[in-house]
């Protein structure tokens, strides 16, 4: 038995057959744990949804900004643009079906002395909070009046973390650490216009993971999200967003050894 991460697929169902046939997947054996943005931008968000949906327990994933974005558009709180490749999901007969049980995925999962989570976590978060206030979102997500949520979702502010916030202006600073962040500043204030590699991050900001004193650095966290960042592997974190989509690599990594398994990715 093995568990496999993944990095963000986005819609790249032909690499992602590509790369479980690379690792040899089993899926009545091993696991797979997929860090978000299953869908947009590429060619099959539609097969990528019915395959991990229909692997049931064998496949876990956390919900990423794109699959968000997805569920906004589908409840009519979201446009959907002119770059997204969501209608296949939109026009499917078992569209319903698909949006249900997307709704009711993970936004952070910890398990032993692993973390996943799509973006990252804020430096005042230990895993513990991480997962209560990851749970408040998904209650939301949940609900019969999960719409409410989506009609408030969007937003860059707040842009900082208050134990004190209510009701979905903290459902949305969660919301946002946990799916759009990659830099911040030492108090924790996010910064989402920012893009770019290690090398221009702009002054005064750190990527999330390296602000010192950082709560949840005993764990290791598993992410993506950030594909000018690269694969990205230390002693707590490994990051596998490898633009796949943007003809890059689909990046794989076999957790009990940290083997890295990857493939080149049409663009």
């Amino acid at each position: 038995m093995a568990t496999y991460a993944i990095g963000d697929l986005q819609g790249c169902f032909t690499e992602f057959q590509r790369l479980i046939d690379l690792i040899r997947f089993d899926p009545v054996q091993d696991r797979l744990w997929l860090v978000g943005d299953i869908v947009n931008r590429g060619p099959d968000s539609l097969s990528l949804l019915r395959y991990i949906k229909q692997a049931g327990d064998a496949i876990l994933m956390v919900l990423g900004n794109h699959d968000l974005h997805l569920l906004t558009v589908a409840a009519g709180k979201a446009k959907n643009l002119s770059h997204d490749t969501l209608q296949p999901i939109l026009d499917a007969p078992d569209r319903e079906e698909l949006l249900h049980w997307l709704r009711h995925q993970k936004l952070f999962h910890s398990e032993d002395s692993y973390a996943m989570v799509h973006a990252g976590l804020l430096p005042s978060w230990s895993i513990s909070q991480a997962k209560q206030l990851a749970r408040e979102v998904e209650n939301a997500l949940q609900q019969d009046n999960y719409l409410d949520l989506f009609s408030r979702i969007y937003g860059d502010e707040p842009d900082y973390w208050q134990d004190e916030w209510v009701d979905y202006m903290r459902l949305r600073v969660i919301i946002n650490a946990m799916t759009r962040m990659r830099v911040c500043t030492l108090e924790g204030k996010m910064n989402f216009t920012y893009k770019g590699n290690l090398h221009s991050i702009p002054s005064g900001y750190f990527p999330w993971f390296n602000v010192p004193h950082r709560i949840s650095q005993n764990s290791t966290i598993i992410c993506g999200h950030w594909s000018a960042l690269g694969l990205h592997i230390t002693d707590n974190l490994i990051a596998l967003d490898t633009g796949c989509v943007w003809g890059g690599r689909l990046t794989a990594i076999r957790l009990e050894d940290q083997k890295v398994f990857q493939l080149s990715c049409a663009q």
